[in-house]
C-alpha cells in the first residue's frame, strides 16, 4: 500500500509539470514569482557551502527561467525563520528543524525526502578521541557501525549504507581508498562501546536544532539515564564542527551524522584514525526539502522535477554528495516525520 501511495504521489507531481522551464508557468495559469530563494545550512564551512550550493541553484534557475538566489542561515532555527517570515521559499532541513519550524509558523510542507545510497534514514554516531574505552578486540580500521536487525553491528567499511570516510568510488564499484591534494586519506576506525562513557566528560553537539548532532543524542542518553548535569556540553556550530572538536581534542566526545568525518578528509587525511565511531542513534528520517505552502503548485513540481533530474546527472550526484550526503529524493509527506515530532514533544522541544 505505501507503495502505491509513492507511486500516486510521484505522478500527481509529474502532472503538475508539463515542461521544464517557464513556459509551465503560463500552461498551469497560475503566476509564478520573478524570484524564489532556496536556504541551506551549514554541516561545512559556511563560505565553502556557498560555493559549494551554486551549481544546483545555477541549474535550477536556468531550467525554472527565474531566478533562484541560494543562501545559508545560520542554523535550523535560522531556516526556519526565514521561511516563515517569507526570507526563503525552500529549504533543505533536517527532520527536527523542520519540524519545529512547521509548528512554529504553519506555513511551511514538506516536499521531497532525501535518500541516501538506497536509504530513507540515517543515523547519528557518536565519536571519540579515547580508544581505551572501546570493547576489547573491537577497535579496527577500515570498519563501520550500522543499525541491523539485531542491533547495533561492526561491519567492512564498504558494506556500510553512508560513504565512510576513507572509501571512494572505483571503477568496480566502492574501495576503501582515497586520494585527496593532501594524500591518502586513512580508512575510518571503529569500535563498540556504552555511552556512559561521557559521563564527567565533554561532549561536542552541533546545534540544539539539529536531529543527530543533539536531539536523538540526547534523547539516548536519557533513556539510558544519564541526565544532562552528568556530562559537559559544547556546540560546535555544525557537524564538520563536532568532528574538529574531538579530533582537536577540544572534547572528549562528539556527535554527528554518518559518516561526518569526511567533511575534514580533504585537509586531516588522519581523521578517520584519529576520531574513532563507538556507538549510534536509532534511525532517523533523512533531510527535508520543505517549501511555503503559498507557492504555485505548478512551480513546487517543476522544482522537484529539476532537482530530481539534477540529482541523477553526474555533476548533481557530486554536488549533493559533497554538501548533503544525497544521493537521490522521493516525494514525502508531513506524516513521515512523525517520529521525529515524538522525539521532540519528549524532549520538550517547542513546549
Amino acid at each position: 500500500m505505501k507503495i502505491i501511495k509513492r507511486v500516486a504521489a510521484v505522478l500527481a507531481l509529474s502532472l503538475l509539470v508539463v515542461s521544464c522551464g517557464s513556459e509551465e508557468s503560463e500552461q498551469s495559469g497560475e503566476e509564478w514569482p520573478d524570484k524564489i530563494v532556496f536556504g541551506f545550512v551549514p554541516s561545512q564551512e559556511q563560505d565553502q557551502l556557498q560555493d559549494d550550493i551554486k551549481p544546483m541553484v545555477d541549474h535550477l534557475s536556468q531550467k525554472l527561467g527565474i531566478e533562484v538566489e541560494g543562501i545559508v542561515t545560520t542554523d535550523f532555527v535560522g531556516l526556519g525563520t526565514a521561511m516563515g517570515t517569507g526570507r526563503a521559499d525552500l529549504g533543505a532541513f533536517g527532520p527536527a528543524g523542520f519540524v519545529m519550524a512547521q509548528k512554529e509558523f504553519g506555513n511551511m510542507s514538506v516536499m521531497a525526502q532525501a535518500i541516501r545510497y538506497g536509504a530513507p534514514t540515517y543515523h547519528g554516531q557518536w565519536m571519540t578521541n579515547d580508544s581505551s574505552i572501546c570493547e576489547p578486540g573491537t577497535l579496527k580500521s577500515g570498519t563501520a557501525l550500522i543499525n541491523g536487525s539485531d542491533g547495533m553491528e561492526q561491519v567492512g567499511a564498504v558494506d556500510a549504507v553512508a560513504l565512510q570516510v576513507g572509501v571512494s568510488f572505483g571503477d568496480s564499484g566502492k574501495e576503501l581508498a582515497e586520494t585527496v591534494d593532501a594524500g591518502s586519506v586513512s580508512p575510518g576506525m571503529s569500535c563498540m562501546a556504552d555511552i556512559s562513557n561521557v559521563i564527567g566528560k565533554t561532549v561536542a553537539f552541533t546545534n540544539e536544532s539539529s536531529t543527530s548532532g543533539y536531539q536523538y543524542p540526547t534523547l539516548q542518553l536519557r533513556n539510558a539515564g544519564i541526565e544532562d548535569d552528568q556530562y559537559g556540553k559544547v556546540f560546535a556550530g555544525g557537524h564538520d564542527g563536532a568532528v574538529a572538536a574531538v579530533y582537536n581534542g577540544d572534547a572528549d566526545f562528539g556527535v554527528a551524522y554518518d559518516d561526518a568525518r569526511r567533511t575534514l578528509r580533504k585537509t586531516n587525511t588522519d581523521v578517520g584514525d584519529k576520531v574513532i565511531v563507538f556507538n549510534l542513534t536509532s534511525e532517523i528520517p533523512n533531510d527535508v526539502i520543505a517549501v511555503r505552502t503559498d507557492l504555485p503548485d505548478s512551480l513546487k513540481g517543476a522544482i522537484y522535477y529539476n532537482m530530481d533530474a539534477y540529482l541523477k546527472t553526474e555533476e548533481g550526484e557530486a554536488v549533493s554528495d559533497e554538501v548533503f550526503g544525497w544521493t537521490d529524493m522521493q516525494v514525502a509527506k508531513d506524516s513521515d516525520f512523525d517520529v521525529v515530532r515524538e522525539a521532540n514533544e519528549k524532549l520538550g522541544v517547542n513546549d
